[in-house]
């Protein structure tokens, strides 16, 4: 039993639900007989995957190779799922731990490299190019970003190239004056809400429209989030409710308490507790970004207007630090520890001024 967001995750470019201009014109660029390298980007869960996995099947492209991070000799592990040769090949390149080294780039380097040369089997059914889909690109070094530039160059007769990130701020200009650039923005609150509305009558269940619409809202207006919740409000009760309430998700009920830590006391000892609570997220999978994201909304619930201004300042130029360095937890814990120094001078000024 799958769940509703891959049970009914469109299969082609002609069933999308929303952003149909860009479909159509999606399609047009398959027709053509000039296909780009590609570098779609968006905020997660806008549907950058679906469309570049609808895009792959108008191309009729065949084998998918899943590569993560792992423990061989080149940090690198293959895992190829079943589909014909003949068709062509798709490499799938998920982020790499920095801890890895510099697989990265010999994935670039190699694997890449090797596909490209390779020929096709059947050359008068098929594309003359292969192509390889890159996720996640923007998390590659700039050593394994310059690599993949060169490879751009070299192999652009027998190779395309589909480069998928959430944001191109950290993608090298050369890249990005290589591709046509697709941006993907989020789905508005009513193309959230028709699709929510649709999935729930295919499973044949009434969802209320006020339900729905609080579902697009909770969710950022993040489809992938949002389907989940719908079906989560499924599992919780139905008939649903328009007033029910919409389950979190156990890592953010864990990140609003620990902003509530954060607030109620401001010493080294409840900042080595805030540390251990920030390792925690960070070890199951959540992006430092979300975690800043996270705790700068909540914090800033506790801040009047002055301090809002120099706090949101100040989370700004950790955020940055936080994309330009490598490990999350020291940019992280940099700002809880500012905050709190900021925060209990606030505090404290403001029983002196009480006082008197």
């Amino acid at each position: 039993m799958s769940l509703w967001v891959d049970k009914y995750r469109p299969t082609s470019l002609g069933k999308l639900d929303y952003h149909k201009e860009q479909a159509n014109q999606l399609k047009n660029l398959v027709q053509c007989g000039d296909f780009p390298h590609l570098l779609v980007y968006g905020p997660s869960g806008a549907g950058k995957k679906t469309r570049i996995m609808c895009l792959l099947r108008e191309l009729d492209r065949g084998v998918i190779l899943n590569s993560d991070a792992g423990n061989s000799d080149r940090g690198v592990i293959l895992n190829s799922d079943a589909g014909n040769s003949d068709r062509g090949v798709i490499l799938n390149i998920s982020h790499f731990n920095s801890d890895a080294g510099n697989s990265d780039r010999v994935v670039i380097q190699e694997l890449i490299k090797t596909m490209a040369q390779s020929q096709q089997i059947q050359t008068s059914t098929q594309r003359e190019f292969k192509v390889v889909l890159l996720t996640e690109v923007d998390r590659l070094t700039k050593d394994a970003q310059h690599a993949l530039r060169r490879t751009m160059e070299k192999y652009m007769s027998t190779c395309r190239l589909i480069l998928c990130c959430n944001s191109t701020s950290k993608v090298i200009g050369p890249i990005r004056s290589r591709c046509l650039a697709v941006r993907v923005p989020l789905p508005s609150t009513e193309e959230v809400c028709n699709v929510l509305s649709t999935v729930c009558r295919k499973e044949g269940l009434l969802l209320p429209p006020e339900l729905a619409k609080q579902i697009s809202e909770k969710s950022g207006r993040n489809l992938r989030k949002a389907l989940l919740m719908c079906e989560a409000c499924r599992v919780q009760q139905y008939p649903f409710s328009a007033d029910q309430d919409i389950p979190e998700t156990d890592w953010e009920v864990y990140l609003r308490e620990t902003a509530n830590a954060i607030v109620s006391q401001q010493s080294p000892q409840r900042l080595l507790e805030v540390r251990g609570r920030l390792y925690e997220l960070l070890t199951h999978c959540i992006p430092p970004e979300i975690i800043m994201k996270g705790l700068v909304t909540e914090l800033l619930g506790n801040c009047d207007g002055q301090l809002k201004a120099e706090v949101t300042h100040m989370a700004a130029h950790y955020e940055h630090r936080l994309q330009q360095g490598n490990k999350a937890i020291y940019h992280l814990e940099a700002f809880t520890a500012r905050f709190m120094a900021i925060y209990k001078k606030f505090m404290e000024d403001g029983l002196d001024a009480m006082m008197f």
